[in-house]
């Protein structure tokens, strides 16, 4: 059983800045797919703008929290120490790209980039952010990054 945690730098008042800002742009690139798929089955243009904005809102929002999550890793030793830690980062890093592009081949012309290229990147950042957010998981559950052991409440015994 772990004892100890590792505090991260970046956080307000003891709670991690990552984990807070991650899933707005998660929810945001998920949905993507789902705009994508709208699109390909009906061909209106309400789903290609709704996904221009959704590209940009999980673009620029993962910018935002990977910023903070890379200064953590790069601030604390024993988040720098953990292999974890730098799979987490580069698949990161990796997402971003392909939401970066995905995002900026719609900037001109939502509709026409969807088809084929937006929805295969659109599905490939879904996996990305399925194998990142994995990591993510392990950092916080098996490493107990941002975890205060004082303030969780003690395991109940099964019923």
């Amino acid at each position: 059983m772990m004892n100890e945690s590792i505090s991260s730098k970046m956080s307000i008042g003891g709670h991690p800045i990552h984990p807070m800002l991650i899933h707005f742009p998660v929810a945001a690139l998920i949905g993507l797919i789902g705009t994508d798929i709208a699109y390909a089955l009906t061909a209106d243009y309400f789903w290609a703008r709704a996904g221009l904005w959704l590209a940009g809102v999980g673009t620029l929002g993962g910018w935002v929290s990977g910023s903070v999550g890379l200064l953590d890793l790069i601030i604390v030793p024993q988040i720098r120490r953990l292999i974890t830690a730098w799979c987490h980062a580069v698949l990161a890093v990796m997402l971003l790209s392909l939401a970066s592009l995905n995002w900026l081949l719609r900037i001109d012309a939502a509709e026409t980039a969807i088809l084929p290229w937006g929805l295969y990147l659109s599905l490939l950042s879904g996996l990305a952010i399925a194998a990142t957010s994995f990591l993510g998981g392990q950092l916080v559950y098996d490493h107990a990054i941002g975890v205060d052991f004082e303030e969780a409440p003690e395991p109940r015994q099964p019923e």
